[in-house]
């Protein structure tokens, strides 16, 4: 008489089993911020032109703002009347000149170090070079624009439309002291957007080294 007992399936022995690899003693450690950044950088980094664009625009609505208050303040009083001569020129610059260029000065400082700041912020990297694109599109504007004035007629130039103090001495008399005030502009404005990109650069690698370990 048959057995009607169950049978046990059998193990196959003949399956493949998935190879192990040996022990090697090291351990892929997660990257940290500075080797992330790295990575990042080198495909994200470089000059972002939108973001230098945008930056300048925040950069000319800060200087239009500041300029305005201190005309209501009446610490900019005198800057944008013109003159007749190099001599009352020079009486101006003794009272006002002085007073006026250094506010003038502040404020093209703080429009660019704000600008500056928006684009790095906007690029994540290369704060520095942001901020010089900020201020190599607000030098160029200025230049096309002058030009576009002195070809196409005083009615159309922009500037002096837009009646912004400026230096009490007449645009077309080059003076020791104007060229002085032009590169103390030139300056002021160069450094501003430089530290403001370094700011807004700087606020992403606080994200990065709290997001990394090391």
């Amino acid at each position: 008489m048959a057995s009607t007992e169950p049978t046990t399936p059998q193990r196959d022995d003949t399956l493949v089993q998935p190879a192990v690899a040996p022990p090697t003693g090291r351990h892929t450690a997660p990257p940290t911020a500075r080797e992330a950044v790295a990575a990042q950088r080198a495909t994200f980094g470089g000059v972002k032109w939108g973001a230098a664009f945008f930056g300048w625009l925040s950069a000319n609505g800060l200087a239009v703002l500041l300029i305005s208050l201190l005309g209501a303040a009446g610490v900019a009083f005198g800057l944008a009347r013109g003159v007749d001569s190099a001599d009352e020129a020079a009486e101006q610059a003794e009272t006002i000149g002085l007073g006026g260029a250094i506010a003038v000065l502040v404020v093209l400082f703080l429009a660019y170090l704000a600008g500056g700041y928006v684009a790095g912020r906007m690029a994540r990297f290369d704060g520095v070079r942001q901020g010089i694109a900020v201020w190599v599109i607000g030098l160029v504007v200025v230049l096309v624009l002058a030009a576009a004035g002195a070809i196409a007629g005083a009615q159309y130039n922009v500037l002096q439309e837009l009646d912004l103090p400026r230096i009490p001495i007449d645009e077309g008399t080059a003076t020791t002291g104007g060229i002085v005030t032009l590169v103390a502009i030139l300056l002021a404005t160069l450094l501003g957007a430089m530290l403001g990109g370094k700011l807004g650069d700087r606020f992403h690698r606080k994200v990065d080294r709290a997001g990394f370990p090391g």
